[in-house]
C-alpha cells in the first residue's frame, strides 16, 4: 500500500482500538481525547459518538488524511469535532496550544520504524504536559525484529500489554482485513514512568 494511502483504509488496528473503546465507554463522557495519524478516525469517531470531547490529527503534510479526517466526522453526524494537522516529532503551534488531553489514542501509527522516535517524542511531550494522560495504541506485529522497548526506556515512559480476549477482541471476524498480509494485532497503554527510583 502506498505511503500516500494509509489514511484511506479502516486498517485492522482501528477496529481493535474502536472495540476497546466501545468496552469502556461508560467511562468516556466528558473525556478530552486526541488521535494522531487519524486517517478515517474510526476510533475517534466511535470516542465522540461515545460522548469524549475528541480531537482528530494527522500529519500537516497529507491534507488528504486530514480531509479524511473532516469527512468522516461529517458521515458521523459529528461535524464539530476539530480537525488538526500535527506532524509527529515537530513542535508547532497546533500542539503547543492544544487544551488539556485525558486519553491519546493511536491505531497501526507504529508502522514504520523510521517514525517510531518522531511519535514517542509527541508522546512523551503529551504526557508531561498532561502527566494523568495515557496513550492507547494498537498495532499490527508485522516484524519480530521491531521494538520500542528502548525508545520507552529513553522517553522515560512505560507500557503495559492489554490482552485482546480482556475486552472481546479476540475474535477472527473482528480484525479480519481484505488488505494483505496477516493481521496479529497486539494493543498497549503508554504512560509516563515513576520519576526518581524506577
Amino acid at each position: 500500500v502506498l505511503d500516500s494511502q494509509y489514511g484511506t483504509y479502516v486498517w485492522p488496528c482501528a477496529v481493535v482500538l474502536a472495540q476497546y473503546l466501545w468496552a469502556h465507554r461508560r467511562n468516556l463522557p466528558g473525556k478530552r481525547v486526541l488521535e494522531i495519524g487519524a486517517g478515517v478516525s474510526l476510533p475517534g469517531v466511535v470516542a465522540a459518538r461515545c460522548g469524549a470531547q475528541v480531537i482528530l490529527s494527522d500529519s500537516e503534510e497529507l491534507p488528504q488524511c486530514l480531509q479524511r479526517c473532516r469527512s468522516s466526522c461529517l458521515m458521523n453526524r459529528l461535524p464539530h469535532v476539530p480537525v488538526l494537522g500535527l506532524s509527529w516529532g515537530r513542535v508547532s503551534p497546533e500542539l503547543l496550544s492544544l487544551a488539556p488531553i485525558d486519553i491519546i489514542l493511536g491505531s497501526d501509527v507504529f508502522f514504520d520504524p523510521k517514525d517510531f522516535e518522531d511519535i514517542l517524542t509527541t508522546i512523551y511531550f503529551l504526557l508531561e504536559k498532561n502527566p494523568q494522560a495515557q496513550f492507547w495504541t494498537t498495532y499490527q506485529v508485522r516484524s519480530a525484529d521491531w521494538s520500542i522497548e528502548a525508545l520507552l526506556y529513553k522517553w522515560n515512559l512505560k507500557s503495559i500489554h492489554i490482552p485482546l480476549h480482556s475486552f472481546g477482541a479476540d475474535k477472527e471476524h473482528l480484525a479480519s482485513s481484505s488488505l494483505p498480509g496477516r493481521h496479529t494485532i497486539e494493543m498497549m497503554i503508554i504512560s509516563l514512568a515513576q520519576s526518581e527510583g524506577t
